[in-house]
């Protein structure tokens, strides 16, 4: 069903998008909230902002946990998207090391040729390019995408689905290596985009795809990685569905510590000659364990969102009335689900610091807490700094070391309130 909600028109999903099956099981409903990467010009403070349902429902047909509301994928990842891959060094350590072992692992060469879906500021295929290996990126938002022109790495400007890979097979296009991080979650119609990869990859070529797992999300109460770009959560149960109605069969796993825990998959035609892996049996057994092919291993979750959301508000409450000032440091759109989930204002926490130029200046979505470039933090060092990327927990502390010394104290607020010396 599509709804009018702010200036867009937005689509209600009572079925899967996968397989079409009514969806009553409920994973969590976050409420109304702001889209996550849509930054708010300081000039524009009292300009009215667009809210949009954040609730998640698993099919209990394929088990695809998937948003119920879909904020069209053009006003997301439009020409001044914020999201630059390079402002982490900690991805981009993790990128190297992946160019580094599939060029081992598949012998690339100047002959062959690598495709990135989603390749952001080539971050990634920039390693390619080094080693004089061919590339080609595919990314929507302009922005990044220029940024990766700048750096030698060729960039169709186009959304990736089945009738932009037809005619890359046209032109002559064969990939040996397909590679995706954290993009298979970003699309709405996941069924068109997987089609797109099984047009493309011919013989033994590969298709690689990292997303954070489904089972971490759940056990570790990371519900502040929803947020409308991410349409569906995935786990390897409901990959390989998908991924097998589409001719593809996965026939390898990894377990990666990125993003809070991700799987990379490896996956092939069902022709192809790639033997199975012992990561994937694996990986099965564990979503087995979980429950993840029944209604009970999605009950409860809610109700630990609230624990979470309760707790971070007694802390900053708790701050406040004894004096203490709060900053946070990285606007990420995890950390923007957190916030208007708990419905958190610049009251509660004084301003956002951040490294990457496109943010800094800007009000937070939802919430309106001001972005600073990280000299802020320099200037009236706060009691305690919030870090919402908590994924880089380690990386921030280390680079804010100096902050640290000086008696700021950093917090996390998933899975629980936690305060480090």
């Amino acid at each position: 069903m599509n709804v009018l909600s702010g200036d867009l028109c937005v689509t209600t999903n009572a079925k899967c998008r996968h397989c079409g099956t009514d969806m009553p099981l409920s994973l969590v409903d976050l409420g109304q909230s702001a889209v996550a990467n849509s930054y708010v010009p300081m000039e524009k403070a009292d300009a009215p902002e667009p809210r949009y349902g954040l609730h998640v429902r698993v099919c209990e047909n394929c088990w695809l946990a998937q948003v119920d509301e879909d904020v069209p994928p053009e006003t997301i990842f439009s020409g001044d998207y914020a999201y630059f891959s390079s402002f982490s060094s900690s991805w981009l350590a993790h990128a190297k090391a992946y160019a580094e072992m599939m060029t081992r692992r598949l012998g690339l060469g100047p002959d062959s040729l690598v495709i990135e879906i989603a390749s952001n500021d080539g971050y990634l295929l920039k390693n390619f390019v080094a080693a004089g290996i061919p590339v080609l990126g595919v990314e929507p938002s302009g922005s990044v995408a220029a940024a990766a022109e700048k750096i030698g790495v060729p960039t169709v400007v186009e959304f990736f689905g089945n009738t932009l890979a037809k005619r890359l097979f046209d032109e002559g296009r064969r990939p040996d290596l397909i590679c995706s991080a954290n993009v298979l979650a970003h699309v709405p119609d996941i069924n068109d985009f997987v089609a797109g990869i099984a047009t493309l990859l011919t013989g033994d070529a590969v298709y690689t795809v990292e997303f954070p797992h489904l089972l971490r999300l759940i056990e570790e109460v990371q519900f502040d990685t929803i947020y409308h770009e991410h349409y569906s959560y995935l786990s390897l149960l409901a990959v390989e569905r998908i991924f097998a109605e589409h001719g593809l069969r996965v026939f390898d796993v990894e377990e990666l510590g990125t993003h809070g825990g991700s799987l990379r998959v490896f996956a092939c035609r069902n022709d192809a000659s790639h033997e199975e892996g012992a990561g994937v049996a694996k990986v099965r057994a564990d979503e087995a364990a979980a429950k993840f092919d029944r209604p009970e291993g999605y009950h409860g979750f809610s109700e630990r969102c609230e624990a979470v959301r309760d707790g971070l508000l007694d802390f900053l409450k708790d701050a406040k009335a004894r004096g203490k000032t709060v900053a946070a440091y990285g606007a990420a759109a995890k950390g923007n689900t957190l916030l208007n989930y708990a419905q958190v204002g610049p009251d509660l926490i004084a301003y956002c610091v951040d490294k990457n130029p496109a943010k800094q200046n800007t009000l937070l979505p939802g919430s309106r807490i001001p972005v600073y470039d990280v000299t802020k933090l320099d200037e009236a060092p706060p009691d305690f700094v919030l870090i919402l990327p908590w994924n880089l927990k380690a990386e921030i502390m280390a680079q804010l070391k100096d902050l640290r010394a000086g008696g700021t104290r950093f917090v996390t607020a998933v899975p629980a309130i936690k305060v480090s010396a």
